[in-house]
């Protein structure tokens, strides 16, 4: 790997970017806002003198369990946004076909491009060391937790990669790169739990296979009593997981250097050729269609525009959603009725996991509708027609939820069905769906927006989707935290306000990057405090407040980056603001 040109390019060039630098520097930060938090909740305004060692170990094993957690979910976020959307972003701009005229072997492109767009994980995990020693220093934590957690988000990391990268090479479109990478991970990680089941304990090879699923291996790592009883040594350690995903990846590689002149270049390229071989000789008439008054949503609709195999992605996601209801319908802790958080009940939680998902996946289609027009250099032609930004804007926008309408459709259902299986109520359906829609047209919006106004289409697809990764798992664990401090919320209020400026600031910086406005300042440091608000009235058990809080909260920004997109393309695109005229 390092004697790869492509990856020793990368490992030049990346670090001397501040970029690179505030995502590491950042992470750090953030981790040590996240102990500073979970300090505040366990020890309260107890001086240090008098915090007792079981205390200390106490507040050492929680952080920890979070921060475990939230690297390994970090680690397979940007693997997959990070080597997924570097190979697409290639062909988009059709130079993977000059890579493939270089004299670079198979293996060497392959694991060049893959490795080099992982090389920003890579640091982050390294970045990780020093805050776990510090927390090995408070104590509840062994070394060997450290370096197997450590290990286990290398090797995820490793197998994620291969398999981002042979959906890269394979696909042809960014859309269904990235959606085919997220639900074939998750839809994984389901056949792996299911299989786990089913062969029962007494099967030889049941902790290979249960290895390949990287947070079964994190939780016994976190909790070794779970596979010591007795007066045994208790011992830490991942060998099937490290072994088993060594070896997924090493086979997802392998598979994608054998087919990577078969996949690259992809038909379009073979058929423009040959239609322009002969297209001298023979003059072919073709029957026209008519095209709709607005030609952009004509495209969107009538067209393959995000590629030929967009129904197997919906395939997958119902398929998806269906097995994840399931499982959280006839689960133990439905039968038992246990709520989580205090609150949501297993198949209220398997909702959420499905919105998310859906939430996602339009996103990613919002942003790449618009990077994928800036790489093939199709947005330039549009903005010498006769296209208005208005009839732009609201072409993709129809496209979208046209496109979208399965992953719409079943949340929706979803709902239904646990409102007459009496797990919601009517009003509680109603703040649910409006709720859900409200998220839907913000998460939609939001990429358009960020596509118009990033230049770089991995930089917009990064900020998009991170802006609504981050925004949901601040609020799983703002909930997580706000139930350990139920009992003394407002003395750990200060610590809460702390997380909730810096997340303002960076959703500012994002939001405002190019095109700053008064609307889109207020509208950015507005919604971590409101959704702190509904968080807090939710596990109260509001639900009226709770929905015109969201509406409030997220129908700002949305009007926010509407209204400058469809007023001018030059205001859309970043070019101009109305005070420079």
């Amino acid at each position: 790997m390092f004697s790869n040109p492509i990856f020793i390019r990368e490992a030049l060039t990346s670090p001397r970017q501040l970029r690179h630098y505030l995502i590491r520097s950042g992470y750090v930060a953030a981790v040590f806002i996240l102990i500073f938090t979970a300090g505040q909740t366990i020890l309260g305004t107890q001086q240090i003198q008098t915090v007792t060692i079981g205390e200390f170990a106490r507040l050492g094993n929680l952080i920890f369990q979070i921060i475990a957690f939230l690297q390994l979910l970090l680690v397979l976020f940007f693997t997959l946004l990070f080597s997924a959307g570097s190979i697409a972003q290639e062909k988009d701009r059709g130079t993977l076909i000059l890579l493939l005229m270089t004299e670079l072997k198979d293996r060497e492109l392959v694991s060049g491009k893959i490795q080099s767009s992982l090389l920003i994980v890579y640091v982050l995990l390294a970045a990780s060391i020093p805050v776990c020693i510090f927390l090995y220093l408070m104590g509840g934590v062994e070394l060997s937790q450290i370096i197997w957690m450590e290990l286990l988000c290398l090797m995820t990391v490793f197998a994620t990669g291969s398999w981002a990268g042979l959906v890269a090479f394979w696909r042809e479109k960014t859309f269904q790169t990235l959606a085919i990478s997220v639900l074939g991970m998750v839809v994984f990680l389901g056949v792996v739990e299911l299989v786990v089941s089913l062969i029962g304990p007494q099967f030889g090879g049941r902790a290979w296979i249960a290895g390949l699923n990287p947070f079964r291996s994190l939780y016994e790592i976190l909790n070794p009593l779970s596979l010591n009883s007795g007066l045994q040594v208790i011992t830490v350690s991942a060998w099937p997981s490290f072994v088993s995903l060594f070896v997924l990846g090493i086979a997802l590689k392998a598979y994608t250097i054998l087919r990577l002149r078969v996949w690259n270049p992809s038909r379009s390229v073979y058929k423009s050729t040959a239609k322009e071989e002969t297209e001298e000789a023979v003059i072919i008439k073709e029957k026209s269609r008519s095209i709709w008054s607005n030609p952009v949503i004509w495209r969107e609709i009538m067209t393959k525009a995000y590629g030929r195999k967009v129904f197997v992605i919906k395939l997958a996601y119902v398929l998806l959603a269906g097995f994840t209801l399931w499982s959280a319908s006839t689960s133990n802790a439905a039968a038992e009725g246990v709520l989580y958080l205090g609150v949501i009940p297993p198949q209220g939680l398997a909702f959420a996991g499905i919105a998310w998902l859906s939430l996602m996946l339009m996103n990613t289609q919002a942003v790449t509708s618009i990077t994928s027009e800036k790489d093939s250099k199709t947005l330039e032609l549009l903005l010498v027609t006769d296209i208005s930004a208005k009839e732009f804007v609201l072409g993709k926008l129809g496209g979208i939820f046209y496109n979208s309408k399965e992953i719409i459709f079943i949340p929706t259902l979803i709902l239904l069905y646990l409102v007459f299986q009496g797990v919601f109520s009517l009003e509680g359906f109603l703040c649910t769906l409006l709720g859900f829609f409200a998220l839907m047209v913000f998460a939609i919006v939001l990429g358009l927006h960020m596509g118009l106004t990033y230049d770089n289409s991995r930089s917009a697809i990064g900020g998009s989707l991170g802006t609504l990764f981050f925004l949901f798992v601040g609020i799983a664990i703002f909930m997580i935290l706000l139930v350990q401090a139920r009992s003394s919320f407002a003395l750990q209020l200060q610590s809460f306000l702390v997380f909730i400026v810096v997340g303002s600031a960076a959703l500012h910086s994002v939001m405002t990057h190019r095109n700053p406005s008064h609307a889109l300042a207020i509208s950015a440091w507005l919604l971590p405090f409101l959704t702190f608000y509904a968080i807090t009235s939710f596990l109260l058990g509001g639900t009226l407040g709770v929905l015109i809080t969201i509406l409030f909260a997220y129908g700002l920004p949305v009007l926010s980056m509407y209204i400058p997109a469809v007023s001018e393309f030059d205001v859309a695109l970043g070019k101009t603001t109305f005070d420079k005229g």
